[in-house]
């Protein structure tokens, strides 16, 4: 079983900028397919926001392009998303999700969430 847990979110003003970790447990980051964050607004359908693969291959959202940076941290097993220049439609329940193989299957695995206010 692989746990997410994230951490990192709160409240901002627009410009400022934050710093989101997804540790995970139960699986070495780098034999999972991708670790992913997605975030969710308010009676808005979930986005992707980033994603990193395995090979360290990355993917972003045209939205966050510029202003996010995802990456891993192999000696935490954590995974790091850095957000700046944040908007307030950067405002959003942000969530870790990790695929990996395991008995010839494709696992999926979410992490709880935590919320990104940016306001002033």
């Amino acid at each position: 079983q692989v746990r997410l847990a994230e951490s990192g979110g709160g409240l901002v003003q627009p410009g400022g900028s934050l710093r989101l970790s997804c540790a995970v447990s139960g699986e070495s980051i780098r034999s999972l397919n991708f670790v992913a964050w997605y975030r969710q607004a308010p009676g808005e359908q979930r986005e992707l926001v980033a994603r990193i693969t395995s090979s360290e291959t990355t993917n972003y959202a045209d939205s966050v392009k510029g202003r996010f940076t995802i990456s891993r941290d192999n000696a935490e097993n954590t995974v790091l998303l850095r957000m700046n220049s944040l908007k307030p439609e950067d405002t959003a329940v942000y969530s870790c999700n990790v695929e990996r193989w395991a008995s010839n299957r494709l696992e999926n695995f979410w992490g709880q969430g935590t919320q990104v206010t940016v306001s002033s």
